[in-house]
């Protein structure tokens, strides 16, 4: 799409302002004629709002339960979590904003459905899709109120981006039209993917994670950040511009079918990280750092894991481990191990805890002195360990004398 984001938003403004002063007789939207969407499988669902069902043919193949990791990889998941309570939720709106003039005019939800029997390690489920779609301004009230008719006490709501975009436009909603808006735990894997992929994808678009991970073919498909302009053009136009309109409902599909996806690959990796490296392509180091964090067997594992395949910071921590359950010749072995790799910081925070462990338990103040020195020669004077380093050389040096 053309133009930076600042001229879509004034693009779409103006449009929406159109869009609300041309209203005629012949405008579907105001009409009340439906045949269109009606012979695409569209029905009635009140006023001025339609629903659209069908069942992906694709199948998600899953662990055959919740793994108990799975608040590890994702948070708002756990182990006892049910697949057939997650509700995989994605709307488009009328704006690239949350603000109170933004509006919801197509929903998506998705379930697991089972798909053929299933066995000890794996199940495989389809996703069956429900949408609702609202044709003009005056019908958001019976629109919104189908979207709460979605929601129930046991969903676990699963979308991307959607607790700081999707829910909050939805939570807006319900308020300016005087419901109250639903509760429900929500799970949203945009921060999880930001973990897996930050560090190895130029962005963490689902887009992107679908192509570049997941090997999913998007081509034909219309940007989100096309639909404000093409529902306002709708509005204005009608059937004339309802293909579009649809066009981006099939958007919305793929939405919900991607984030499937990442969902099915993201409960892989928390059954076992390490076979899931093998057809999954993910940040290892990170994951074992967070995994390592809670201080359990599988992250001490893990991050073993990760120390041996390369990854510095691993590594760094791996030695620190080892270290501090006093297996000092080989948390040095790891240490002496970064420093020579060369990649900073890590080899920065190696040196470093080369020379306290040298001074301190081995009271070997030459060699304290020696690691201090190549640690001062990697450092810029804006450093903020520039300071700490300088004071131990003098330290060190004053007890040489």
């Amino acid at each position: 799409m053309p133009g930076n984001l600042r001229d879509r938003l004034k693009r779409i403004q103006h449009l929406k302002k159109e869009g609300t002063a041309v209203r005629s007789a012949n405008n579907a939207a105001g009409s009340g004629d439906i045949s269109f969407f009606t012979e695409q499988g569209w029905v009635p669902a009140g006023y001025l709002t339609l629903r659209y069902e069908m069942t992906s043919g694709e199948e998600i193949v899953l662990p055959a339960v919740m793994p108990e990791a799975a608040a590890i990889v994702m948070p708002g998941i756990t182990g006892a979590t049910a697949y057939e309570d997650l509700l995989f939720f994605d709307l488009e709106t009328s704006g690239l904003s949350g603000g109170a003039g933004t509006l919801a005019f197509l929903a998506a939800f998705g379930r697991l459905i089972p798909a053929g029997s299933a066995n000890s390690k794996t199940a495989r489920y389809k996703i069956h899709i429900t949408q609702y779609l609202l044709l003009d301004y005056p019908g958001e009230s019976n629109f919104v109120e189908r979207l709460l008719g979605e929601f129930n006490g046991n969903s676990t709501i699963v979308s991307y981006n959607g607790k700081s975009f999707d829910s909050q436009i939805l939570k807006t909603r319900c308020l300016m039209n005087g419901m109250i808006p639903p509760e429900y735990r929500h799970a949203d894997l945009l921060h999880s993917a930001r973990r897996l992929w930050k560090r190895i994808l130029p962005d963490c678009s689902q887009g992107t994670i679908e192509t570049a991970i997941l090997d999913i073919d998007r081509t034909g498909d219309i940007p989100g950040a096309m639909a404000p302009e093409i529902w306002f053009s709708f509005l204005r136009n009608g059937d004339a511009d309802a293909t579009p309109l649809l066009k981006i409902a099939e958007h919305n599909r793929r939405d919900i079918t991607g984030l499937a996806s990442i969902f099915s690959a993201m409960t892989h990796i928390a059954v076992d990280p390490i076979a899931a490296m093998k057809t999954i392509n993910f940040d290892l180091e990170s994951l074992a750092l967070r995994w390592y964090a809670l201080n359990n067997k599988t992250g001490h594992k893990l991050l073993k894991y990760a120390a041996e395949a390369g990854h510095p910071r691993a590594g760094l921590s791996y030695a620190y481990a080892l270290l501090k359950a006093g297996n000092y010749d080989e948390g040095r072995e790891w240490l002496l191990r970064i420093v020579s790799a060369g990649q900073q910081p890590s080899q920065i925070a190696a040196l470093r805890a080369l020379a306290i462990d040298s001074e301190h338990r081995l009271k070997n103040t030459a060699e304290a002195l020696s690691f201090t020195k190549q640690g001062l020669e990697l450092l810029t004077s804006d450093s903020p360990r520039q300071e700490e380093f300088e004071r131990r050389l003098q330290r060190l040096k004053c007890r040489l004398k």
